[in-house]
């Protein structure tokens, strides 16, 4: 089994939370996402039409609540596809909606450096 290449992303201080990268590794483009609480990085790809999903909104999301209340929550946790608005949990990779994932990378922090495992 041959080792996976680690790609260098940025600086960890170059990309603040709410922040992505996207870059180009092994054939594939792959974003990168600064959450707040981990840094993620998923295929830039759609899993319902291909669109480059990395490029969709960053946001969050209703969080469940009493009838007639609504409280957001998971900030910059939540990625909009910009072509028909699909929304996947950067954390799993799980859409909201519908049973499909994206596929994610490891991700290696060293110092302050950051690196996608492809």
């Amino acid at each position: 089994m041959a080792a996976k290449a680690q790609v260098y992303v940025a600086k960890k201080s170059e990309l603040p939370v709410g922040g992505r990268r996207i870059v180009e590794a092994a054939g594939k483009s792959i974003g990168v996402f600064n959450t707040g609480a981990q840094i993620v990085a998923v295929l830039n790809l759609c899993p319902h039409e291909f669109a480059p999903v990395c490029k969709g909104q960053l946001g969050g999301t209703t969080l469940p609540s009493k009838p007639g209340e609504f409280i957001w929550g998971r900030e910059n946790e939540i990625l909009r596809c910009p072509w028909h608005g699909w929304e996947f949990d950067l954390h799993t990779g799980e859409c909201l909606t519908d049973r499909r994932k994206l596929r994610r990378f490891p991700v290696v922090l060293r110092e302050d450096a950051v690196y996608v495992e492809v």
